[in-house]
């Protein structure tokens, strides 16, 4: 029994050397190199503003914050920025497409690897998911704008959540606009990073371009009595308004800024890794905090924040302006569909080369781990990806997703931060092209604000992740630990 112990122990907390990820990642026969830091500036970029800006702001505004979700952006993006600095160093240690699941296997051995496995995939699998459902409202809007309603029973989630109520059927059969947008994207994904990249870049030069068009437009309508009160009374319950609300709204719209560290799973894609990596994280990160402060005094400030939670807040505002400004709205909707598409696109190839890496670990079925002789992507990772994605985009709301989402993400920053710490005690004479700065401060005020924002998410967002991470875990023992590779090299002396 003491000897059973021993290995299990030995087996849980196995860890792989920084040597052998550095040469993992240098393996020829893999990805192509073709990525350079504008790229993965314009990459991060396209992934982080997306649903959480044009569909979480309004439901974050409405359910627990007010104007003061303004505030929420803040602490989520300086949260962020802990986790961004983190992120960073590691990727410049262990520049492979991993992520946050490789840094743990590196810092913490490999079931701290698979939690975090899981995690990520509550964060890029769930989040494209989320992403999916707000384009399909969004669409759906647009074509209302040409005169063509799409009828709701396919076109919105058959189910659908609220915290005093739970579960209820919608009305509705199938979510489709979501799964054909998905289904495309996965093709075009598995056909090539270069492609996916260019098409990415369009989408994010058009929705920079119209969040400054609608900030231009509805800074003149703004109007004082919406920011009023900026911070309303709170109803009795935790985290509806007042400054519960705020933390709780930060808990959500931290979903907004999740895409920055989805860079790191382009590693092996990029030309110059360890320099580019951080510059692409830290400057996505860095504009996109700019432009959420300034679009959420425009949106809370041209229309009441109670109006706000549905799925097309934008919508509502530019309705707001007047008719003299219909015009903008077919520019806004078309525009945010676009950038939605990018999000849907980096996060699903983030997702997928998770995966590869995890069955290149052998902790998931070999064929995950393979890459297509042609196209040089993760095909069979990226369609599963794809499959996975359309079911969830297909049945499910944007609101229980996105929380989900956060949780995940909220999860995956603070042991990336935790991990840091780790790494600097146990093995501080390791070569670190980028260092997070005021460590150990940054790495432990990242560690404890993630973990705070998680503790003020609401229960059933809890239940959900327990229940994920438990039947993950029954996985792992069940499968991955068996044919972990790694495993074949542990010797308990």
């Amino acid at each position: 029994m003491r000897f059973f112990s021993k290995t299990l122990m030995a087996q849980l907390f196995a860890k792989k050397s920084v040597e052998s990820v550095v040469n993992q990642a240098a393996n020829r026969d893999s990805f192509a190199r073709t990525l350079g830091p504008v790229n993965l500036t314009l990459i991060g970029v396209g992934a982080i503003i997306g649903a959480g800006l044009f569909v979480l702001t309004g439901d974050a505004a409405a359910n627990a914050a007010g104007p003061g979700v303004i505030i929420s952006f803040i602490i989520a993006a300086i949260v962020c920025c802990f986790a961004a600095l983190c992120y960073a160093e590691f990727a410049s240690i262990a520049p492979i497409a991993g992520s946050a699941y490789t840094y743990a296997y590196i810092a913490m051995g490999e079931f701290f690897a698979w939690i975090m496995g899981l995690a990520l995939t509550l964060e890029y699998l769930f989040s494209f998911s989320t992403v999916a459902v707000g384009w399909s409202g969004y669409f759906s809007s647009l074509m209302r704008d040409f005169g063509i309603t799409l009828p709701e029973v396919i076109s919105k989630a058959p189910l659908v959540y609220n915290a005093h109520d739970g579960w209820a059927q919608s009305g509705a059969v199938i979510n489709l606009p979501a799964i054909v947008i998905i289904g495309l994207l996965g093709w075009l994904a598995s056909r090539g990073v270069q492609s996916a990249a260019f098409l990415n870049t369009l989408l994010v030069y058009v929705k920079l371009g119209v969040i400054i068009l609608f900030i231009g437009f509805g800074i003149a309508y703004i109007n004082s009595d919406n920011l009023t009160p900026f911070i309303p009374s709170n109803t009795g319950q935790f985290g509806e308004f007042g400054w519960t609300g705020i933390l709780r709204g930060a808990g959500i719209v931290f979903f907004a800024f999740l895409g920055f560290d989805s860079i790191s799973t382009l590693a092996q894609e990029a030309k110059n890794p360890q320099r580019d990596l951080p510059i692409g994280m830290l400057g996505s990160l860095t504009i996109s905090t700019i432009l959420y402060i300034i679009f959420g005094i425009v949106l809370t400030g041209t229309v009441s924040y109670k109006l706000l939670g549905v799925g097309d807040p934008i919508a509502v505002a530019v309705n707001a302006f007047g008719p003299s400004c219909k015009w903008l709205r077919y520019i806004v909707n078309g525009a945010i569909l676009s950038g939605l598409t990018s999000v849907i696109l980096v996060m699903l190839m983030g997702q997928a080369r998770i995966f590869y890496i995890m069955a290149q670990d052998g902790l998931l079925p070999k064929s995950f781990g393979k890459i297509h002789h042609k196209f040089r992507t993760p095909y069979f990772s990226t369609m599963a990806v794809a499959a996975t994605g359309m079911l969830l985009a297909g049945f499910f709301p944007v609101g229980i997703l996105g929380k989900l989402t956060s949780m995940g993400a909220l999860f995956v920053f603070g042991m990336v931060c935790f991990g840091v710490l780790i790494l600097r005690f146990t093995q501080p004479n390791l070569h670190r092209p980028f260092k997070t700065p005021c460590s150990p401060w940054v790495p432990l005020l990242g560690t404890l604000s993630c973990f705070t924002l998680m503790i003020l998410m609401p229960a059933i967002i809890w239940i959900q992740l327990l229940t994920f991470m438990v039947l993950g875990c029954v996985v792992y023992f069940l499968y991955s630990r068996r044919n972990s590779k790694i495993q074949q090299k542990v010797v308990v002396k």
